[in-house]
């Protein structure tokens, strides 16, 4: 038996690459999922990953605390991230 749908926060602070991949990943299981990259900037090959791809295809638009970040993806300050945190059902720390 398939479990309800969850609201899943995935916080990226390590491994971007491997946070894009999860948080596609999860939506196979349909469940709703948002992705905040931390700590620092993409790097270039993070960017050129075929990961950026998938989240597109899951309709995943990734979201940020790295003020670098900021032209790119919608910028999360301290009370927006705690917020997103304490709504989501499951919280992946990467």
């Amino acid at each position: 038996m398939a479990s309800d749908p969850k609201s899943v926060t995935v916080l990226s602070r390590r491994d971007h690459d491997e946070a894009m991949r999860i948080a596609a990943g999860l939506t196979i299981f349909g469940h709703q999922v948002r992705l905040v990259f931390m700590h620092r900037p993409l790097s270039e090959s993070e960017m050129a990953s075929s990961h950026i791809e998938l989240l597109e295809m899951c309709d995943i638009e990734p979201q940020t605390t790295v003020s670098e970040l900021a032209g790119d993806l919608v910028l999360l300050d301290a009370g927006r991230l705690g917020e997103a945190i304490a709504k989501a059902d499951m919280v992946i720390n990467i």
